[in-house]
């Protein structure tokens, strides 16, 4: 595959939390394992042992109990874990609470008017975020959040909505969070289908430099929400911007932030005598928040995520792979809309410095980098995007010290092999590059980040411990090293999902059931029994220890990546739905949205098929209006490069349009891998086959 020659050697990996791992796996069970290829084969296979060590190694607050796993189990039992268990999310990453640390630093990106270059930052530490928490637990409290409510956030990257999560998640209440950049439609598909009993907003956001007034969206939301489920969470609003707060917008019975948590304060209640909250703690597979799919087959999947799972996965990847200590500064571009939002939050458990940024990273390059030094932030994390737009343009290591750096990691899409390169020609010669997959799906990772293992281009360093991730071929066998396969994983793991809401207790049994089979199709209906991630990979063959490194291929289904934003074509096609024919509009009576490589399979652009009705054409008029409609019922990402009209769009013969096959026709395949057995219309792909050659000449 790549260079033999890693681009990164640990200075010393025996000294690494992985290896001191090691030793106490081969003294507590009288093992004689030496290289992290041992450690990983033993971790996922003798799951229960594993795991169980991992919540002494990492000092899990709670009551562990005598039970871990069925380690006959197959993942497609989802089994319980730890079913004697008990413990608290919150309560384990609130174990800090000392007055001279900081638990955040929230940096906000400067307004265009602004002398001042660098972001403004507030600060607040350990002891001040359990206060706070603590008030808001009142508050909840004395408005009737009962444990399993679902508390829902339309916000910004700022303390409060950090806040807001651990006082729900200390309560027992399940936590929903939707990104401010994200349109009113798009958050209302998510949030009617766990129907919150509080909705957390802000008032506005800076980004590009400009303010972005945001009470319009949340009112829209909520007259969406109104018709669809005739009833609204409670709304308390965060204002966070240095102006003074404009109440004109606000709509009657919604509650500032800042009386909200004086309510609290006042009542004090939800905690003990000594003033600690009273933790509610819950069985380890109790649901911890919702986190939705990107849409593809319909409607965003609501994943429903066990408390247990992601603070026992959390501490793993953070503590003992990736080696992070409380004394690192721990920042990751993210919204709160992304899984990324809710592994940085995670890094609270072990005692470290989160930076939370909100804004542009990119209309002014220099920014991140910038606050790298002045914050000395030590482990920095981004998308392989970002890195892909920054090396165009900007050599970080010209203009910055960047010397605490240790760590950076990158996900949201394969990092390419000359991105390696560029972090350590122009951003940092000698620092770990954690290339890290795993997804929305399991909150976590299945391959990323080891502090005692070399970084070789463009490979992922190794699999997870824990993670018994293989490459099967189509017919479900294991792939030698380097042969493309699906991403599998072959024993079950504590960050499984619980399923799709709603789970059982919390709907209508024919809502249930219908959650489970949309689950069990969506994991395990590819290969008998093993979790089927949808990912094509390479594990290469084992290089100094590690076991393979993986190589991300892209995403095996149709989920639509521009910019490196993922989103599902489902989205597009909702706002499409919403079109009919009139006077001056031809009428749409089909569409097909599929993504197309460019920049040599760096990123790509979202090309629209329309079927209109019959003797209608496509005018540049009405090709406008379709991208005007999607930019404003989504995103500026939404937007297709191209809108092209078709006769007819192809479906399979159970009525499912063929999206995969046409993206692999755009980008370049032959006909002959099409069996016209599978399609009702297979004659129509002719034409797809004939633009796609135009499509990539234009690229």
């Amino acid at each position: 595959m790549e260079n033999e020659r890693p681009l990164y050697t640990p200075p010393s990996p025996e000294n690494s939390a992985t290896f001191r791992f090691k030793t106490r796996v081969n003294s507590e069970h009288g093992l004689a394992l030496d290289t992290y290829h041992d450690l990983w084969k033993w971790s996922s296979t003798h799951i229960d042992k594993f795991w169980s060590l991992v919540w002494d190694e990492t000092r899990v607050i709670g009551d562990k109990g005598p039970h871990v796993v069925d380690t006959a189990a197959l993942p497609s039992d989802n089994p319980t874990w730890f079913c004697d268990s008990r413990l608290n999310w919150a309560e384990n990453l609130l174990q800090c609470r000392a007055t001279d640390k900081i638990a955040f630093i929230e940096a906000t990106e400067p307004l265009a008017t602004s002398e001042k270059p660098s972001p403004s930052y507030r600060k607040v530490s350990y002891a001040q975020l359990y206060a706070l928490v603590a008030d808001l637990v009142s508050a909840l409290k004395a408005n009737g959040l009962r444990p399993g409510d679902r508390v829902a956030s339309y916000a910004s990257n700022c303390i409060e909505n950090v806040a807001a999560c651990l006082a729900t998640t200390a309560l027992g209440g399940i936590w929903v969070s939707a990104a401010a950049d994200f349109a009113p439609d798009g958050v209302l598909e998510r949030l009617e289908q766990v129907k919150p009993t509080f909705l957390f907003a802000i008032d506005a956001v800076v980004y590009n430099g400009r303010i972005h007034p945001h009470l319009p969206k949340v009112s829209a939301l909520l007259s969406g929400l109104s018709n669809k489920t005739h009833t609204l969470p409670k709304v308390v609003v965060i204002h966070t911007l240095p102006q003074p707060e404009d109440r004109a917008q606000w709509e009657h019975g919604w509650t500032a932030w800042k009386d909200f948590v004086a309510s609290g304060a006042e009542q004090k209640l939800g905690r003990s005598s000594t003033g600690e909250i009273e933790w509610y703690r819950q069985a380890f597979d109790a649901p911890l928040w919702i986190l939705f799919s990107s849409g593809t087959t319909g409607r965003p999947k609501p994943i429903v995520h066990r408390a247990g799972g992601m603070l026992l996965q959390a501490k793993k990847e953070f503590a003992i792979c990736g080696d992070l200590k409380p004394e690192d500064i721990f920042f990751y571009y993210t919204t709160t809309g992304w899984m990324m939002w809710n592994f940085l939050v995670s890094g609270l458990t072990l005692g470290c410095t989160l930076v939370l940024y909100d804004g542009s990273p990119l209309k002014d390059p220099s920014i991140l980098w910038r606050m790298v030094d002045e914050l000395g932030i030590t482990i920095f994390g981004t998308s392989a995007k970002y890195l892909d737009h920054l090396s165009k343009g900007y050599k970080p290591r010209e203009h910055h010290n960047l010397s605490t750096l240790r760590h950076i990691y990158s996900t949201g899409s394969p990092l390419a092999p000359p991105l390696f390169d560029y972090v350590f020609d122009h951003i940092h010669p000698n620092v770990l590059l954690g290339s890290i997959t795993g997804g929305t799906d399991i909150c976590s990772l299945f391959a990323g980040m080891c502090s005692a293992l070399p970084v070789y281009r463009g490979e992922i360093q190794c699999r997870m411990l824990g993670m018994a991730v293989e490459s099967y071929s189509p017919t479900g066998s294991v792939n030698a090293a380097e042969e493309p396969g699906e991403l599998v994983c072959t024993k079950p793991f504590p960050c499984m999902p619980l399923g799709f809401w709603p789970l059982p207790g919390y709907g209508a049994e024919e809502d249930v059931n219908a959650a489970k089979k949309r689950f069990d199709d969506s994991y395990f209906s590819e290969f008998k029994d093993v979790w089927y991630h949808g990912d094509h990979i390479i594990i290469t063959r084992s290089k100094s220890g590690n076991g393979g490194g993986l190589v991300m291929l892209g995403r095996s289904d149709g989920v639509l990546n521009p910019g490196g934003i993922r989103f599902g074509s489902a989205e597009i096609y909702d706002v499409l739905d919403a079109f009919t024919g009139s006077g001056k509009n031809p009428t749409l009576v089909d569409f097909l949205a599929v993504g197309q490589k460019t920049e040599g399979g760096a990123d790509e652009r979202v090309i629209l098929f329309v079927k209109l009705g019959e003797g209608e054409t496509l005018s540049a008029e009405f090709e406008s209006t379709v991208k005007a409609t999607i930019r404003s019922r989504r995103s500026a990402r939404h937007v297709p490069a191209r809108v092209i009209q078709v006769l007819d769009i192809p479906y399979t013969l159970n009525g499912k349009r063929v999206e995969v096959l046409v993206k692999k026709i755009i980008n370049g395949a032959p006909l002959s891998i099409v069996n016209p057995a599978t399609l009702a219309n297979p004659d129509c792909l002719d034409f797809y086959a004939s633009v796609g050659e135009t499509l990539r000449s234009e690229v």
